[in-house]
């Protein structure tokens, strides 16, 4: 009995030291994704895409934030885009604010835990909406940049507005904009968007399931058992719509089998012939 005892201790043990390596263990990953008709201006856009900091309580994902922010800071993409729950205590927000100046004005928007709406108990709002001087922030907003004459259209999905199902970011689209982006911390907009509404939809909110399962050919999350949209590339009528794994970790400062990720996002025309084929390398 002693012996099982041990074992199980043992196994405990070393689980949770594993969980807590992999929390900062970053993966960096450049991903090519075609868009249907996209504008030559636009082929070969780079995007970096970085979510979930959860800046505040102890957690080895403040170190893959860290990282993070470094590798993009050598990239050097052209736009950087950062998609919801920035920080998850007060305490986080100077340490947000400092990497948030090393990113060159991202574009952001907020995620639930930035607006304290959480069954997070470890998490406290934080005062985010003065990021003027360092960051676009969008709130149900749209925002536009130009590249060889052809404009780009860039909205944003508010984290309050959005889990009251007031959220309609299809009403900001502009027709006329030749790539349109948009920015929302929750993947699941995907099933409200309109087709062909966004070219491309960037989200977060799930860390790849932060605690998932090694199941041969999928992916189980104990957190999110069924969730449709975890981690990575999906087409959805709406758009093509990249799922960040996250940065940050939430409830517990551990991962399983998910984690943390930087990822840049490579845009090209999609060959007439060809179908969907998204990439990496």
């Amino acid at each position: 009995m002693a012996v099982v005892v041990a074992l199980a201790v043992l196994l405990v043990v070393g689980a949770a030291a594993w969980g807590w390596f992999e929390a900062g263990w970053l993966r960096t990953r450049v991903v090519h994704v075609e868009i249907a008709g996209l504008p030559a201006a636009f082929d070969g856009l780079r995007i970096a895409h970085l979510s979930d900091f959860h800046l505040g309580p102890p957690s080895r994902g403040q170190a893959a934030v860290e990282r993070a922010v470094a590798w993009v800071e050598q990239r050097r993409p052209d736009l950087v885009c950062v998609t919801g729950d920035l920080v998850s205590h007060p305490r986080g927000e100077r340490r947000f604010r400092a990497l948030l100046a090393r990113l060159d004005r991202p574009l952001v928007v907020l995620g639930n835990h930035d607006v304290a709406v959480t069954r997070d108990p470890f998490s406290r709002k934080a005062e985010l909406d003065d990021l003027a001087d360092l960051a676009v922030l969008l709130r149900d907003e749209s925002t536009t940049f130009e590249r060889d004459g052809v404009v780009a259209q860039l909205v944003g999905v508010d984290a309050e507005s959005y889990p009251r199902g007031e959220a309609r970011p299809w009403e900001l689209v502009d027709g006329a904009a030749g790539l349109r982006i948009l920015l929302c911390h929750f993947p699941g907009i995907a099933r409200r968007l309109p087709e062909g509404a966004f070219h491309l939809v960037l989200a977060g909110h799930l860390h790849a399931g932060q605690i998932s399962l090694p199941v041969p050919g999928r992916r189980v999350t104990l957190a999110h058992p069924r969730a449709r949209y975890v981690a990575g590339l999906y087409d959805t009528p709406g758009g093509v719509m990249h799922v960040s794994p996250g940065l940050g970790t939430t409830f517990v400062p551990f991962r399983f089998f998910s984690r943390p990720e930087a990822t840049e996002i490579v845009l090209r025309a999609r060959p007439v012939h060809g179908g969907a084929g998204p990439g990496s390398e």
